[in-house]
């Protein structure tokens, strides 16, 4: 308000020193000279001027000119300014059940150029409604170039539109059935960590989407969106959901904003559970070790073993068997034990586990070595079609290290050995033959492999 004032007081200001230049100075210049010429009448001008209606007279006469001066601008009391309303809506005005219009702007920058009080003047009165009216144009796929409107209030300012026209292909509108709505879970992040989709039931499947023939080649999925932010999913339990979104995506997953979709909303249920298992902690032993030296034993939160709880949808985590603890052991095993922090990293698809770090103590002892002889050799990942037979011996030598108290528990019947037949086929190969251990205690070494003879069959 106090800016309004004292614009306006400069206002004044300025009124007053245009009036003392131009009219007080040179009237009060004009009786001055009266006053000389009329000496021989001492005060015949000031008892002209002191009659009762003389200063009213040219006190109206005054004030007309000096209105008719600055209406028709011949005097300006200001210069003349420029001013943007930035971001104006437009209105646009077509027949939208029959057409489709593409290339529509928004908004737009209204340019408005005058004097300050009219500026200003415009800006208080104006709806400032900017229309693109295409109420006279047909379908065409050739583009056409169409201006902007705007309803100016104020008449002694000027405007422009940016931009003043807009280029737009008008096309009819067509319509199809889409049979087969899915849906999209978003924020679900924001749910509890403990809780997991179950189900999602939607009402409807089948909708109506509507656009240009080309817009609607464009369209491979119908998605209901659901959100899970709202804060009444808490619990455990199946929730009546309405007005979910609808959208429409092409097939690179990109959102069509060209389509209409019939209903917009859809309504819904979603089903929540929790759903948990126990695993256990897997210790992952990196790097090499000392020569002479082995890890003798290894506890995990003080204990030999331990295992926690993970939460998520059941198909995901039925396929989870371990919780990997990584650590390095580079040059470790004449300090006798080491402690490790670990930061346990959730797999995918597990929304929440009960623990998020363990402490793991690694103690090390002198290394030892026996030689054990398996036969009980498997294979994987042989091609459909075949099969595999060893060829001579069916025994493997296998040089088995750690500490003594580790490798003495250790026989061959607890040693699962396989080979790799991925990308092999018909034919004789030595191959070589793999250990399949998860107790970083010990140290398998297989220098010798077997021969296998792979045939149709």
């Amino acid at each position: 308000m106090s800016k309004i004032l004292k614009k306006i007081g400069h206002i004044f200001l300025a009124i007053y020193q245009i009036l003392d230049r131009f009219l007080i100075t040179p009237i009060s210049r004009v009786i001055y000279h009266f006053s000389e010429r009329f000496k021989s009448n001492p005060g015949g001008v000031e008892k002209f001027l002191n009659r009762p209606h003389v200063l009213l007279y040219f006190s109206l006469f005054f004030a007309v000119g000096i209105f008719f001066l600055v209406d028709s601008q011949v005097i300006t009391l200001v210069e003349n300014e420029a001013e943007i309303l930035s971001n104006q809506p437009v209105q646009v005005l077509y027949n939208k059940e029959a057409y489709v219009v593409e290339g529509l702007v928004d908004q737009v920058d209204i340019i408005l150029t005058g004097r300050k009080s009219s500026i200003y003047l415009a800006k208080q009165l104006g709806e400032h409604d900017v229309v693109l009216d295409l109420t006279d144009y047909e379908d065409s796929n050739s583009p056409v170039r169409v201006p902007l409107s705007y309803n100016q209030t104020v008449d002694n300012i000027s405007y422009k539109l940016d931009p003043s026209y807009v280029t737009v292909t008008i096309k009819k509108k067509e319509s199809q059935v889409w049979n087969n709505v899915s849906y999209e879970l978003l924020n679900e992040n924001k749910l509890d960590n403990k809780l997991s989709v179950d189900q999602v039931t939607l009402d409807k499947t089948e909708v109506v989407i509507k656009g240009s023939s080309d817009a609607l080649s464009q369209v491979a999925t119908v998605k209901a969106l659901v959100d899970l932010s709202n804060q009444k999913y808490s619990d455990a339990g199946t929730y009546d959901v309405s007005d979910i979104p609808l959208a429409a995506y092409d097939s690179d997953g990109r959102k069509l904003d060209n389509i209409e979709i019939v209903p917009e909303t859809i309504t819904g249920s979603i089903t929540l559970g929790t759903y948990s298992t126990v695993v256990p902690i897997q210790v992952l032993a990196t790097g090499d070790l000392i020569t002479g030296k082995a890890i003798s034993s290894i506890t995990i939160n003080g204990k030999s073993s331990y295992s926690l709880t993970i939460y998520g949808e059941k198909s995901i985590i039925d396929e989870i068997h371990s919780i990997t603890a990584v650590i390095d052991v580079t040059n470790q095993g004449n300090n006798g034990a080491k402690t490790y922090n670990v930061t346990l990293n959730k797999p995918n698809g597990v929304r929440h586990m009960s623990e998020s770090n363990a402490r793991v103590v690694v103690s090390f002892g002198d290394e030892k070595q026996k030689t054990l002889d398996i036969t009980n050799i498997g294979y994987r990942n042989l091609g459909n079609g075949l099969k595999v037979n060893l060829v001579g011996s069916t025994s493997v030598p296998i040089q088995v290290k750690g500490v003594q108290s580790v490798i003495d528990a250790i026989n061959a019947d607890n040693i699962s050995a396989y080979i790799d037949l991925a990308g092999y086929s018909a034919g004789d190969y030595d191959v070589d033959v793999v250990i399949e251990s998860d107790d970083p205690r010990v140290n398998y070494v297989v220098s010798s492999k077997v021969r296998i003879s792979i045939s149709e069959g």
